[in-house]
């Protein structure tokens, strides 16, 4: 339950100063946690890290401090008059029908629908889909019955070769650690099989079993949600029998960081292994299952590359990969003679991202990134672009079909085009709505331009605004930029009902595309990585000047958004530039550079980050703009708003808590400093709607408080 902080002040005009968050930093009354000596040598530099104790969960001096601190952060919220309104509107704008991609084994469609206020999406099942219709949907499972509150949420799902089992599984809380789960997809009932420490793994079904990821069960006395996750191990268990009987596929003792995959082709007769070393990079290995204990046969045997067999034909792999090719090329491969110099370019590497290529009814449905926007094609097996797939404006599409089947299923969405299925043909082109969206939206009301800003390199790259008509640019409108800029994701077009309450009062919505990103394939993402990571903050501050420089808005209206990695760079970007925003929010954000990699997967980061432990060189760049440590007394920060949860153990709290103590101690602002502690949830993925609506509720009041704005 919320508590409210409430402000007792005797003059009016503090009580007006106060909640428009204008008052000096001694106002905003931070609670004062306690510090400790501890300190850390790194290379002949003492590092001093005095609130190191908030990275051990459970104490109870964290616990009263993020009571306090949460206290503070709901008294201000509370104190916005239209934050309750607010949400009402939120609430109102997401209730409308959504659904994911469907995807048809063995004769039946299987596809997620959330009615609309439903905290998690539900898995249904048409086992005769009609030619023309949906057909006959049955609920398969109802995550919504796994816990009273919501936050037990379906993560994968995988149905057998012949249709009879589906497996799924399940996370909690939003942590990472998985359940799997077994059921009859003929009935729904549940089998007794049930396996425990998955994580990062996918479920690759073969005859009466399946291959999966797991790690060894935690120490009594670990931390589940903050220890180095370390020798994951790839498993078969085959149905009906305890997890302990499961057999050990493989594993590599000498590598105890490395995580492991495994996936088969649709007929089951082989299986790919692939081994990491980050969140980069992959080597790749396959075994004939048709020869019994058959030993495993290597393709590719470093992780300087990124390979994914797309599907097997005649016996012949075809293989995504971007090795020799930053923006990849499709290759067949003979596991006769899989030596790279054996390969041949089915689909060579062009001026564009090859994004995704898919098999469907023998042909490949192939989509590029193109300015950070799809386009996509049909080829045939040789190579040859048969015809484009039209989309409706610039924006995302995904597919789904199998390799022997003419029927597909296609997505597209965009910032202002609620996401549409389609039901496809792939020989005669022909395409139908299958679920059109039913949200009250009407896409020509808003502009969604992609405009071309110059980045810190003197390169012309995309940034895409999106706004309401009519809109005049004159540098008064509220803005809100976002991005992320690592691990070779792009930011593409995608829509998101939580935004309309923004836009349609006014706001302008900016995505920029940063080095770091996979907007432009692997030399693109390289370029914003290690020695070279300060390049991505100099392209947002370039996109942020430029969006000034145009008169969309200026530096008092302008507020810059991030998650995780994009947290990462709102802490880096505003306290190298605090002048260019009134306001930040950064979730989950990565904000302790020096100690990153000493929780769970954060060691994987590495590639995109290195380490201070690596050498001094990397010690010192880190220390140049890891967020904690480049906090600085007397600096008039914008207005920050830092959310996390209890049960992330992607990126632990503790980053947060760590930074956001540092800056309440050194800020001087005018502007305040607060932070956002959600329970029973994690990094994102599987978050209640409940908790969505509020956490958004939260997060427009305080942007719009911040830039000025009043809902209408």
């Amino acid at each position: 339950m919320r508590q409210t902080r409430i402000y007792q002040l005797t003059i009016t005009l503090l009580v007006t100063i106060t909640l428009f968050g204008n008052s000096p930093a001694s106002e905003f009354d931070y609670p004062k946690p306690q510090k400790c000596d501890q300190t850390d040598d790194y290379f002949g530099t003492t590092v001093a890290d005095p609130y190191r104790w908030m990275e051990t969960n459970g104490t109870p001096e964290l616990e009263q401090w993020i009571e306090e601190e949460n206290k503070l952060t709901q008294g201000y919220l509370e104190s916005i008059p239209f934050r309750n309104a607010l949400r009402e509107q939120l609430t109102e704008t997401i209730n409308y029908p959504k659904y994911s991609l469907p995807s048809s084994r063995s004769g039946r469609l299987f596809y997620s629908k959330n009615d609309g206020l439903q905290n998690q999406s539900v898995l249904y099942v048409i086992d005769k889909p009609g030619g023309d219709s949906s057909g006959e949907s049955r609920v398969l499972i109802d995550p919504n019955t796994l816990s009273e509150d919501g936050t037990v949420s379906l993560q994968r799902t995988a149905v057998s070769r012949d249709g009879k089992w589906l497996a799924y599984s399940i996370a909690r809380s939003g942590s990472d650690w998985n359940e799997i789960n077994v059921l009859s997809v003929a009935n729904g009932e549940p089998l007794a099989d049930h396996l425990k420490w998955v994580k990062f793994s996918g479920i690759a079904w073969q005859g009466d079993g399946f291959y999966y990821s797991r790690y060894d069960k935690p120490l009594e006395n670990a931390d589940v949600l903050t220890a180095k996750n370390e020798y994951q191990k790839i498993f078969f268990h085959k149905l009906g029998t305890d997890q302990s009987d499961d057999v050990l596929v493989h594993e590599n003792r000498d590598f105890p960081l490395r995580t492991m995959g495994a996936s088969t082709d649709k007929d089951e007769r082989f299986l790919f292994v692939t081994e990491g070393e980050s969140t980069y990079g992959n080597s790749l290995m396959f075994r004939d299952l048709t020869q019994p204990n058959s030993p495993f046969v290597t393709i590719v045997g470093d992780f300087d590359s990124e390979q994914d067999v797309v599907t097997v034909l005649d016996d012949k792999f075809y293989m995504l990969t971007d090795r020799k090719a930053s923006n990849k090329r499709l290759v067949l491969i003979d596991p006769q003679n899989p030596a790279e110099e054996h390969w041949v370019d089915v689909i060579p590497e062009s001026e564009s991202l090859l994004a995704s290529v898919q098999c469907i009814g023998g042909l490949f449905v192939v989509t590029y990134l193109q300015d950070a926007a799809h386009v996509a094609f049909v080829y045939d097996r040789t190579g040859k672009r048969l015809r484009e797939i039209e989309l409706p404006t610039i924006g995302v599409t995904g597919f789904s079909g199998e390799k022997d089947q003419a029927e597909y299923f296609q997505s597209f969405t965009s910032f202002t085009y609620p996401t549409v299925i389609y039901r496809c043909n792939i020989e005669t082109g022909e395409r139908v709505e299958m679920f059109p969206s039913a949200i009250a939206i009407t896409p020509d009301d808003f502009v969604t331009e992609r405009i071309w800003y110059t980045n810190s390199d003197g390169r012309k790259v995309p940034i895409f605004v999106t706004y309401k008509k009519g809109l005049a640019k004159d540098g008064t409108n509220p803005t809100l930029l976002y991005g992320y800029g690592g691990f070779n994701i792009s930011m593409s077009p995608s829509f998101n009902a939580l935004r309309l309450p923004f836009l349609e009062n006014g706001g302008i919505y900016a995505v920029a595309v940063l080095r770091g990103g996979g907007e432009y394939g692997e030399t693109w993402h390289k370029s914003g990585t290690k020695l070279r990571k300060q390049n991505v903050f100099d392209d947002c501050i370039a996109a942020a000047e430029f969006l000034i420089a145009e008169k969309y808005t200026s530096p008092q209206k302008l507020a810059l958004q991030g998650g995780s990695n994009g947290g990462l760079l709102v802490g880096a970007v505003i306290t190298q530039r605090p002048d260019l925003f009134k306001a930040g929010v950064a979730a989950v954000g990565v904000l302790d550079m020096l100690r990153y990699h000493k929780f769970t997967i954060g060691w994987a980061w590495a590639l995109d980050y290195g380490t201070s432990e690596d050498d001094a060189e990397m010690f010192r760049y880190l220390m140049s703009y890891s967020p904690l440590h480049n906090v600085k007394p007397g600096v008039d920060y914008p207005a920050l708003l830092v959310t996390t949860s209890d049960h992330d153990d992607r990126v632990v709290p503790a980053h947060s808590f760590k930074f956001v103590a540092t800056m309440q101690e050194n800020s001087t602002s005018v502007n305040p400093v607060y932070i956002r502690i959600e329970t029973k949830a994690g990094h994102g993925a599987g978050k209640p709607i409940s908790k969505v609506i509020d956490e958004s509720a939260d997060v427009w009041a305080f942007l719009m408080r911040q830039l000025g704005m009043v809902p209408k």
